[in-house]
C-alpha cells in the first residue's frame, strides 16, 4: 500500500480528518458535560473518542463493509443518552446510577449486534427498515439532536434543569453568527472551501468566543485519568437497560441507511457479507465504548453527503484520515486544546450539518405513495414522536418505572411505532379497488429498502 500512496491521497486524507474531527469532537464533551465529570476524565473520554473513531473507521475500510464510510459515535445513541441525562433527576436516579445502567445496556447491545453480523440476521432486518421506517428515523432524529444543539445555542448547559436555566442572550447572537456563517460558506463557497465549511465554522467562532467571552472550556492541567466505566460503575435496573437495549436495535438503521445510501455512490448493491463484517466491527466498537464511557458506534449516514461533495470514493485516503484521527487521540496536547471547545460553538456548526437530515428524510419520503393506508404509518410516528418530545418528564410519573425510560422517549417510541405500523399489512381494512394498488406500492418499498 505504501507504494501506492501519493501525495493527492495524503491531500484527501486530511478532508476525511476535518470530517471526522467535527463529526466527533463535539460528543464526548457534551456527554461528558452533562454527567458532571471532572476535567481528567473529560480529557480521557475525547482522546478515547478520537483514537476508536480513528481505529473502527480503518477496520471498518479494511475488513467491514470495505467503503469510505465515517464509522462514529452513533447520533441516535447520542440524543438518547442526552435525553436520558436530563429526565434522569426528575426520575430520582443519580448520573451515576444513570452511567452505571447504560455500560450495562451498551454491552449487551454490543454482544447483539456482533450476532445479529455474524449470523446473517442483517438480512431480515433489512427488510423491516423500509422507506417510511427511514423517512420516520431520519426526521425524528433530525428533530431531536437539533433541540439539543440549539439548547446549547441558546447557552445552556448541558445535563442543567429546567428551572435554573435561562438564555444567555449574547451567547445566543454568537452562535446564530456562527451558524448562519457556516450555511452561507456552504452554499456560496466554492467546493473547495465549502467542503471545509463546518471546520472553518468552528475555527472562526471559537476564535470569535474567546475574543468576547471568557474561557467557556475547562481546566485541562493535571493527570489524564483513564479508567473502565467513568460515567458509574455497572447497574441492573431492568427497565432502563430494556429501553438502551431496544435503543441499540434501533440504531441498527444506521447501517441499513449509510450502506443503502451509498450502493448508488459506488455502483453495486451492498452483500449480505458486507452487512455481516460490518455489524460484527460496530458491535465490538459498540462494547469497547460501553467500557470506556463513550457514545456506542455505528457508520454515518452523513457520509453519503461528504461523498457526493468531494467524489473521493478511494479507501486509501479514508484509511489515511482515520490513521490520522487516531495519532489525535494518542498525543495529549491536542485533546488538552480540543477539550476548551465552546460548547455553544460546536453546538451551532452541528445544527447546520445535522439540518441536512431533512434532506435525507424528505428523499425516502418521495418513494412512498401517499395512500391513505400510508399516511397514517407516517403520520402517527412522526406526530407521536414530535409530541412525546415536547412533554416534561412530569407526565410519565404514573407510568410503572420498568417501561418509564422508553414511554417517555419520543424518539425511540417514535420509531418504535414506524416499524410496527410499516410492517403491518392494512388490506383487509382498505376498499377493495384500492387493495390491489396498496399491496403493489408496498411490496415495492419493502423490494427497494432490502
Amino acid at each position: 500500500m505504501t507504494k501506492r500512496i501519493k501525495l493527492h491521497h495524503w491531500i484527501a486524507g486530511l478532508q476525511w480528518l476535518f470530517f471526522l474531527f467535527t463529526n466527533t469532537v463535539v460528543i464526548p464533551i457534551t456527554v461528558g458535560a452533562a454527567f458532571h465529570l471532572p476535567q481528567e476524565k473529560m480529557i480521557s473520554l475525547l482522546q478515547c473518542s478520537f483514537f476508536f473513531t480513528g481505529a473502527a473507521c480503518m477496520l471498518q475500510a479494511m475488513a467491514g463493509h470495505k467503503r469510505s464510510v465515517m464509522e462514529g459515535q452513533s447520533g441516535l445513541w447520542w440524543a438518547v443518552i442526552l435525553s436520558l441525562c436530563y429526565a434522569a433527576p426528575s426520575q430520582g436516579m443519580s448520573l451515576t446510577e444513570l452511567g452505571g445502567n447504560l455500560a450495562v445496556g451498551i454491552i449487551i447491545s454490543g454482544v447483539m449486534t456482533i450476532i445479529i453480523g455474524l449470523s446473517g440476521l442483517s438480512a431480515f432486518f433489512s427488510k423491516l427498515f423500509t422507506n417510511g421506517v427511514m423517512a420516520v428515523f431520519m426526521f425524528l432524529l433530525g428533530c431531536r439532536l437539533n433541540t439539543i444543539f440549539l439548547q446549547g445555542m441558546l447557552g445552556i448547559s448541558f445535563g442543567a434543569q429546567t428551572g435554573s436555566s435561562q438564555i444567555d442572550i449574547p451567547i445566543f447572537f454568537l452562535s446564530s453568527f456562527v451558524a448562519v456563517f457556516v450555511i452561507l460558506l456552504s452554499i456560496k463557497a466554492s467546493p473547495v472551501v465549502s467542503k471545509y465549511s463546518l471546520l472553518i465554522g468552528i475555527m472562526a467562532g471559537w476564535f470569535l468566543y474567546a475574543l468576547l467571552f471568557d474561557t467557556e472550556g475547562i481546566d485541562v492541567s493535571g493527570k489524564i485519568d483513564i479508567g473502565l466505566f467513568p460515567l458509574g460503575t455497572p447497574r441492573f435496573d431492568l427497565g432502563l437497560i430494556l429501553t438502551v437495549v431496544i435503543a441499540g436495535l434501533i440504531n441498527i438503521s444506521n447501517t441499513f441507511g449509510a450502506l443503502k445510501g451509498t450502493e448508488e455512490i459506488y455502483k453495486t448493491k451492498t452483500t449480505n457479507n458486507q452487512y455481516r463484517h460490518s455489524f460484527a466491527i460496530s458491535g465490538l466498537f459498540t462494547i469497547i465504548a460501553g467500557l470506556a464511557g463513550m457514545v456506542p458506534y455505528a457508520p454515518y449516514v452523513s457520509s453519503i453527503g461528504f461523498l457526493n461533495q468531494t467524489k473521493i470514493l478511494e479507501r486509501i485516503p479514508f484509511i489515511l484520515g482515520g490513521g490520522m484521527f487516531m495519532l489525535m487521540g494518542i498525543i495529549p496536547a491536542v485533546s488538552h486544546l480540543m477539550v476548551k471547545l465552546p460548547l455553544s460553538v460546536g453546538s451551532a456548526v452541528l445544527l447546520v450539518a445535522y439540518l441536512r437530515l431533512l434532506q435525507s428524510s424528505l428523499q425516502y419520503f418521495a418513494r412512498i405513495d401517499l395512500t391513505t393506508a400510508n399516511s397514517y404509518r407516517l403520520a402517527v410516528p412522526l406526530f407521536v414522536g414530535i409530541i412525546v418530545m415536547t412533554f416534561p418528564s412530569s407526565y410519565f410519573e404514573s407510568i410503572p418505572t420498568i417501561i418509564r425510560p422508553l414511554l417517555s422517549n419520543g424518539l425511540l417510541l417514535g420509531i418504535l411505532l414506524s416499524l410496527l405500523l410499516e410492517n403491518i399489512h392494512f388490506n383487509r381494512f382498505t376498499p377493495k379497488k384500492q387493495r390491489k394498488v396498496s399491496k403493489h406500492m408496498y411490496m415495492k418499498e419493502s423490494n427497494e429498502s432490502a
